[in-house]
């Protein structure tokens, strides 16, 4: 074998060993990838079963239910981002911040029946705190645009059109 084969094989083995590499660290991050999605989205496009997203938005006021199984609280409640409502179930104790009328993020599954099993809620930290996904899942639906000031209360989305998100923004 010349040098020149040598260095063709070499760079042959090179190149494959990192595209096998390459594809072992892909396949690995796309099972531990957790997407952020919208109450729209989920209704919309339902992700399968046994994949994790964080579903964002506010917590619609009246929703909240409390039951208990065995020593275990299951609390249930609707999530909306002023467009769909998702109903969400979560066993264990919610955080203390969390209230209804207030954004919150849940990481979980999508069950088949449509309601989302939470395993994690996490519940805003201020009064002017929003997360950076929530914020923008009410911007995409018209239901909020910063520019005329707070968000509207979660249980005036439903009725609410684009010119009264800008009433309300306004303080009219």
């Amino acid at each position: 074998m010349t040098r020149k084969s040598r260095r063709l094989w070499l760079t042959l083995a090179c190149l494959a060993s990192l595209g096998v590499a390459t594809a072992l660290v892909l396949n690995a991050f796309s099972s531990n990838i957790v997407f952020f999605m919208a109450p729209s989205q989920v209704v919309a496009h339902p992700p399968s079963a046994d994949r994790s997203v964080r579903l964002g938005g506010m917590v619609v006021a009246g929703s909240l239910t409390r039951e208990t199984e065995g020593t275990t609280p299951v609390n249930i409640f609707s999530v909306t981002d002023g467009q769909a409502a998702v109903k969400v179930r979560f066993a264990g104790i919610l955080p203390d911040l969390f209230r209804e009328g207030q954004s919150v993020v849940a990481l979980g599954t999508v069950q088949k029946d449509g309601i989302f099993q939470a395993s994690e809620v996490l519940a805003k930290h201020d009064e002017t705190y929003m997360p950076k996904e929530v914020a923008e899942a009410l911007k995409r639906s018209g239901k909020w645009d910063p520019r005329f000031g707070k968000p509207p209360s979660a249980d005036s989305w439903d009725t609410m059109t684009r010119a009264d998100a800008k009433k309300v923004g306004n303080g009219s």
